[in-house]
């Protein structure tokens, strides 16, 4: 049987993102924000590279997220606090 939580709980990542997540400017992102970033985005983009771009607020800090996934649409290789960013309403 497989254990669901534990599943539900994972996320794909790169080496890049375990090493730069590391920054004391990033140690602070929780991966339920990342995660709420790749499902409920408030813009998304894809870069001519195919990775794709992902913003959400983060409502208990009045900041937006970046998450920048692989072209597989799931594997996080970078998030960060985008101080640049402005959601159009």
């Amino acid at each position: 049987m497989r254990n669901l939580s534990l599943e539900k709980s994972y996320m794909k990542t790169t080496q890049y993102f375990e090493y730069t997540r590391q920054r004391p400017d990033r140690k602070c992102i929780k991966d339920e924000w990342i995660k709420d970033a790749i499902i409920h985005p408030v813009r998304q983009e894809i870069q001519p590279d195919g990775r794709i771009k992902k913003w959400a607020k983060i409502q208990e800090l009045n900041k937006y997220l970046r998450v920048i996934l692989l072209s597989d649409g799931e594997t996080v290789h970078n998030a960060f606090f985008d101080r640049d960013f402005k959601e159009v309403k």
